[in-house]
């Protein structure tokens, strides 16, 4: 499951990307529009300024804006840099890697090989869509049906 960080992140960056190239956002505009906490939103943008993905502008006219075209940034590289993987399990990590305590050696593991694929699948979903891509909300999908 996605955690609620990585959760706000996808939501305040769809936000900037939806002004983007020609508008700034403040923290608090983020934060009500989206439904995030403030506190965490600062952390959040802090960590998303960090890497490069938001620039953060000082002073009376100052706010948030991204950093990159919203078509480099994908969905895959938002949950890792939130989440650290897109594995279910930490032995089917790719950049997180762990033994899973009280398993099997994982070469004998078809829960592992199983979530392997899971792990592929997904991040070839999540690596192929980006912020420029619609994303068509679910109530909206549903009607069209």
């Amino acid at each position: 499951m996605l955690s609620q960080k990585s959760r706000y992140t996808i939501r305040a960056l769809q936000h900037l990307a939806d002004i983007y190239p020609h508008g700034m956002a403040r923290m608090a505009e983020i934060a009500e529009r989206q439904n995030i906490p403030p506190k965490f939103l600062t952390v959040i943008l802090s960590e998303l300024t960090r890497e490069g993905i938001v620039i953060s502008h000082r002073g009376r006219e100052g706010g948030y804006q991204l950093g990159l075209a919203p078509v480099d940034i994908r969905y895959g590289d938002i949950i890792r840099i939130t989440r650290g993987s897109l594995a279910l399990v930490p032995c089917a990590s790719r950049y997180a890697h762990e033994h899973c305590d009280h398993c099997l050696p994982e070469k004998e593991c078809r829960l592992r090989a199983l979530m392997l694929k899971v792990r592929d699948e997904t991040a070839a979903i999540l690596n192929s869509i980006n912020l420029a891509d619609p994303i068509v909300p679910v109530s909206d999908f549903a009607e069209q049906e």
